[in-house]
């Protein structure tokens, strides 16, 4: 990949105001659901947060402005152990994308054993694939074959090991790949054409348990 250009720098080393406010032009999808409840906690230079998933019908998702074609982000992570299902999504967006649900692009999923790479834009997040997928997730039926096929040509799936130390986690997008990198070790990498769309607006972090962000850098190729 050619030379990148830092845009964005976030340590966190900060006090927050207010239920939902991270500040740094960080903004977050879903504290408007539950605006009683405190998910985001800058605490000694560390972004913890805790989900209200039950009482918001929705994992916290954070997101910043991004704004690249190719580019990546580097987020340090913890999972701090507080619950036994936690996980973390990072990936991109773009809300003018109208043909796409919620304008999701791709994303990096982390699970207790296994990391999921998705390229959602032409995948499960197209709104006809995802209108198609839906009647027989309603009806708690197989895919058809054509349909199964398309979707697992537009993720892959790797072992990793769940754990609670603290992790550099590097994504990056360049034309039709995206790549995981954690600790400096790429682990996994797949190439569909979602991952090459124009415009990722946003930088997003899903997460539906509790997770710990000590640093998060934005970079946008040159």
């Amino acid at each position: 990949m050619p030379p990148a250009a830092l845009i964005f720098h976030d340590a966190f080393e900060r006090e927050e105001d207010g239920l939902k406010a991270i500040g740094n032009g960080w903004e977050s999808a879903t504290a408007d659901r539950v605006p009683h409840i405190k998910m985001s906690d800058l605490d000694a230079g560390i972004l913890k947060v805790s989900s209200a998933s039950k009482e918001a019908g929705h994992g916290a998702h954070i997101h910043h402005d991004a704004g690249f074609a190719d580019g990546g982000v580097m987020v340090r992570f913890r999972f701090p152990g507080l619950n036994k299902d936690e996980s973390l999504t990072v990936g991109f967006v773009d809300r003018e994308l109208k043909n796409v649900h919620a304008g999701h692009l791709c994303y990096a999923n982390l699970y207790g054993k296994s990391i999921l790479l998705r390229d959602n834009k032409t995948g499960i997040s197209d709104e006809m694939i995802r209108k198609r997928r839906q009647v027989f997730l309603d009806r708690k039926e197989p895919l058809p074959a054509d349909l199964d096929s398309l979707l697992k040509t537009k993720e892959l799936s790797v072992l990793w090991r769940f754990d609670t130390e603290w992790h550099d986690l590097v994504i990056v997008t360049e034309g039709d790949e995206m790549r995981l990198t954690i600790d400096g070790r790429i682990v996994a990498r797949h190439r569909s054409e979602g991952f090459s769309h124009p415009m990722k607006r946003w930088f997003s972090l899903g997460i539906p348990s509790t997770v710990w962000i000590d640093d998060v850098k934005i970079w946008k190729v040159n």
